[in-house]
């Protein structure tokens, strides 16, 4: 397994979140939606130019831009997925 950013995943991957790397209101903001350790992260897509993200978490879809999914370090386990990473 390994960990990284939740912006390097790929689409339609699936990672655990283990660490959100930012306080104050942003870090606040993410724990808020529901963004903490233990919470399994599903890539759904990007925009057309890879900003933001879309995410399948908890039921629900959220969207992040990447400078924020930067913050959010999630361990992965297998490589799956389409790569549309630059």
């Amino acid at each position: 397994m390994a960990e990284i950013s939740l912006r390097r995943m790929k689409v339609r991957q699936t990672g655990t979140i283990t660490s959100v790397k930012v306080g104050g209101v942003l870090g606040q903001r993410l724990r808020e939606m529901g963004l903490v350790p233990g919470t399994e992260v599903t890539i759904q897509g990007r925009a057309p130019l890879y900003d933001p993200v879309a995410l399948r978490v908890m039921g629900g879809t959220l969207t992040l831009r990447n400078n924020e999914a930067d913050f959010i370090m999630v361990e992965v386990a297998e490589e799956t997925g389409v790569s549309l990473d630059r």
